[in-house]
């Protein structure tokens, strides 16, 4: 049971890093409205797609051996 909710933190902490990463990158660029929105969108689910990768990779680093 507390496998899942470390799984939940971690895809809500790599969600939420994804998503501010993505808009401050957007709004670097100077992007704004729907086409903003959307870039933003598709950089914010790669970017937390990578981090949960990350995140996965190192939790089975750590992972005492059977």
């Amino acid at each position: 049971m507390l496998s899942y909710i470390f799984r939940f933190l971690g895809i809500l902490i790599c969600g939420a890093g994804g998503g501010i990463l993505a808009w401050l990158l957007v709004s670097q660029l100077g992007w704004t409205g729907v086409a903003g929105a959307l870039v933003a969108a598709f950089f914010g689910m790669v970017i937390a797609t990578v981090l949960w990768i990350g995140a996965v990779a190192l939790s089975n680093t750590l992972r005492p051996p059977k």
